[in-house]
């Protein structure tokens, strides 16, 4: 049973959250196969956004662990990552999925994906979307071979894990628990599934 303050990023949707500098976030992977992608806008210019290619250059990774900042295109710090009980295996190289991404994979007709998930949610809070940055994509397992392939396996988290983010900025905060049904992004079985989030009280 989930407590009434936790929200549901639902499967293959979005959801928002705005917060302040200083305040925490929760973000859970309930099942333990959901990939959550991430993205933060700046509220007070949101052309200033949470940028992986900013991030890997500043944090010296590809993938953050907890004390790293994530930096926005204008190379200032917009969130931390606290705490992550997962295996600490998240993306910070894979576009989000789009229309064309599940054309190429063969599906007939639209498709929901997170480009147009993030696109609605923006509108949805009246926001302006200028462009489509890469995601923090929490939680995906995109693995480098050694002859230089990289591929996407399933998760290798639990149920039950999650992050904590803070806020350095004021900012709204988009997740999308992304439909891809076609790849074993979100697992073997491929069914996307809700993830949850919850804003931590001062001091959480």
């Amino acid at each position: 049973m989930l407590s009434d303050d936790i929200r549901v990023v639902p499967a293959g949707e979005s959801a928002t959250q705005r917060l302040s500098a200083g305040q925490l976030i929760k973000v859970i992977n309930t099942s333990g196969t959901q990939v959550i992608d991430c993205w933060a806008f700046a509220l007070a210019d949101t052309r200033e956004h949470m940028s992986m290619e900013h991030t890997r250059v500043e944090i010296a990774r590809v993938s953050p662990r907890p004390g790293d900042h994530l930096y926005t295109n204008r190379r200032r710090p917009i969130l931390t990552l606290t705490a992550d009980t997962s295996p600490g295996v998240h993306d910070t190289t894979f576009a989000a999925c789009d229309v064309y991404r599940y054309e190429r994979l063969g599906a007939q007709g639209y498709h929901r994906n997170c480009t147009d998930n993030l696109a609605a949610a923006m509108q949805a809070e009246g926001l302006d979307l200028v462009s489509t940055p890469c995601p923090l994509n929490l939680w995906e397992n995109s693995q480098v071979q050694p002859d230089g392939r990289q591929v996407i396996a399933p998760p290798v988290s639990a149920p039950g894990d999650f992050v904590v983010l803070r806020a350095e900025l004021d900012l709204i905060l988009v997740f999308s628990a992304c439909p891809q049904d076609m790849a074993p992004t979100n697992g073997v079985n491929g069914i996307p599934q809700d993830g949850h989030f919850t804003v931590l009280p001062p001091g959480g």
